[in-house]
């Protein structure tokens, strides 16, 4: 994309007064220090609820919190200088809802040629005990892996400004055993031993270590979890968490805290690439317990975070509280097509993060321990009050909704909620269809109600979009779960934006993840069922999600975000205009 001579000079004016100001320092000149890096959010395949990059390859999030004013701030593993996975940085925007982000500037920057920043967690440290921040009770650690071709350590950097910018230790590395595969550090303080806890991957070992620090400077090793569940070529990001555990599955609302039993919970979460049941990378997560040394599985069960192909590496926002749903994010890729994906050529970025999504344990129908997984409050996001579409009386029959006119953003969230459905003996289907009325492409998915087991089986298919042709791109995906016997009630709800379709089954008991690339917009919804037995009841509701990057654009609506600059020039009265291409100028 282009950019007009007064926009480059004001954005190199916030570039110079803003790094006065800026602890990061970086060898390379083409990546800028102390501005947010400008990008065009208006493609069509850019989503419009979810996050990505400004411009060029983004892939795990990093360092993940929220502040004592209820700001999130996100960081990613980020490529300022091209398409695909290198020079690795760490990117950083910030929201107040989890949904409208703020383009920050970068906020780790490697230190020489050659080395580069992987991914790591941050904390609030508001003890001071590291040292870092007299007098301070808001200052934030990022702990990350420092990559090199000699060596992976791990690393420190301090933010005495609320996470914007960062101060490297010099007394890094803080943990060193000399291997070229021991990576992704997350840190947590593990209140009952009034200590930090480390979780890092020995990622060709097949081996998590577990480091405990009273400063987060100075590291023991504590124990390892080693060999469980799938193996993979490699263990990666590894993720320790306390998570509620809800009393009853079936609730209406499962992330309401009144509904929280008290048992400490904690779910070890590790990701895997490549080595995945359907191909490159996933992540897996053990229920259990942990004791500020060691972790103990609940069981010998193997879960996985989503039954599609496109949730990696997902984190954790620090500083949430215990007693409540925890917030994660993860990236929405897979590794064995991340980097040749579409809209790389076509819009100049690669990637983007799932929804935020609120999270807790529940006792669910033959299982124990499952992860509870749904879309953050997007209420907020909604284009009215009422749904678009809400049929109370689905049974055996279709809807037809054309949202090309009314839903501008591509977005929109839907719901399929069947009740009384017999617990034996069940038929019937519950299907829906995305579609492009001027390429005829479309994305489906939908429910058979008759598993035969009494379960009920859901798939999704992204087979009929013609943007992107590969081997390892997958078209089909499908999970199941066992129909409740209390309720006989089985739920389903999606969140779709423009290129990406998550979809939730039963409060989030199991969920899925799909990119896809149309060559057209899809612009219409089919919801439909057939086959149900008599006394099934069926209702459907569609709601309209605004775009949360339009209220940033500068200009006319060309889609530019520049992100946290201060224009105070165009103040002053400097106009911008675009020319017959759409570019300003």
């Amino acid at each position: 994309m282009l950019y007009s001579p007064l926009l480059l000079s004001l954005l190199a004016l916030a570039s110079n007064v803003q790094a006065q100001s800026s602890s990061s320092v970086y060898v390379e000149p083409t990546v800028p220090t102390g501005t947010p890096i400008p990008g065009d959010y208006s493609g069509p395949l850019r989503p419009q609820i979810h996050y990505s990059p400004p411009r060029d390859f983004m892939n795990d999030p990093n360092g993940m919190f929220v502040d004592a004013n209820g700001l999130y701030h996100l960081y990613y593993q980020y490529n300022p200088t091209g398409i695909v996975a290198g020079n690795q940085h760490w990117g950083h925007a910030t929201s107040k809802d989890l949904y409208h982000w703020e383009n920050q500037p970068i906020a780790i920057f490697p230190g020489a040629k050659g080395e580069a920043i992987f991914s790591g967690s941050c904390v609030i440290d508001v003890n001071n005990t590291s040292g870092f921040f007299p007098n301070q009770t808001n200052g934030v650690v990022a702990m990350y892996t420092l990559n090199t071709d000699k060596e992976e350590t791990q690393e420190l950097a301090y933010s005495t400004d609320g996470g914007y910018t960062f101060t490297k230790y010099a007394g890094n590395p803080v943990i060193s055993i000399g291997s070229t595969q021991f990576r992704d550090p997350k840190v947590l303080w593990h209140a009952p031993t009034q200590s930090w806890v480390v979780v890092i991957a020995y990622a060709r070992e097949y081996v998590i270590g577990f480091y405990t620090s009273p400063d987060l400077k100075t590291w023991t090793h504590a124990s390892n979890f080693t060999h469980h569940g799938l193996i993979g070529l490699q263990y990666e990001v590894p993720i320790l968490i306390s998570i509620p555990m809800l009393t009853n599955a079936s609730i209406a609302d499962p992330m309401d805290p009144s509904n929280f039993a008290s048992t400490d919970m904690w779910i070890l979460q590790i990701s895997i690439n490549p080595g995945a049941p359907l191909g490159g990378s996933i992540s897996q997560y053990f229920p259990g317990s942990f004791n500020g040394t060691h972790f103990a599985p609940a069981d010998a069960g193997t879960r996985l975070t989503d039954f599609g192909k496109d949730n990696y590496a997902g984190q954790y926002f620090y500083g949430v509280p215990p007693t409540s749903p925890q917030i994660s994010m993860a990236w929405a890729s897979n590794w064995e097509y991340a980097q040749i994906v579409p809209t790389g050529q076509l819009e100049g970025f690669r990637s983007f993060m799932t929804v935020p999504r609120v999270n807790v344990l529940a006792n669910t129908t033959r299982n124990t321990y499952a992860l509870l997984s749904l879309p953050y409050d997007t209420t907020p996001l909604y284009t009215t009050a009422n749904s678009l579409v809400n049929s109370t009386s689905l049974v055996n029959s279709s809807l037809l909704y054309d949202y090309s006119t009314t839903i501008p953003s591509g977005a929109l969230q839907f719901s399929i909620n069947i009740t009384g459905i017999p617990l034996a003996n069940a038929t019937g289907t519950a299907n829906f269809t995305f579609l492009s009325s001027v390429t005829g492409e479309s994305i489906r998915g939908g429910l058979f109600l008759a598993g035969g087991n009494g379960d009920t089986p859901l798939w999704m298919d992204r087979g009929n979009t013609r943007g992107f042709n590969n081997p390892f791109f997958t078209d089909k995906f499908s999970t199941d779960v066992w129909l409740n016997e209390e309720t006989q009630t089985v739920r389903l709800m999606g969140v779709l934006d423009r290129s990406i379709l998550e979809v939730f089954l039963n409060n989030g008991e199991k969920a899925g993840t799909m990119i896809f690339f149309p060559q057209g917009e899809l612009d219409t919804l089919i919801i439909g069922t057939s086959e149900l037995n008599v006394g099934v009841t069926v209702s459907a509701e569609v709601y309209g999600l605004q775009s949360t990057w339009t209220s940033q654009e500068v200009g006319m609506g060309n889609g530019t975000v520049l992100g946290n600059v201060t224009m105070s020039s165009m103040a002053a009265g400097q106009k911008m205009r675009r020319n017959s291409l759409g570019h300003l100028i």
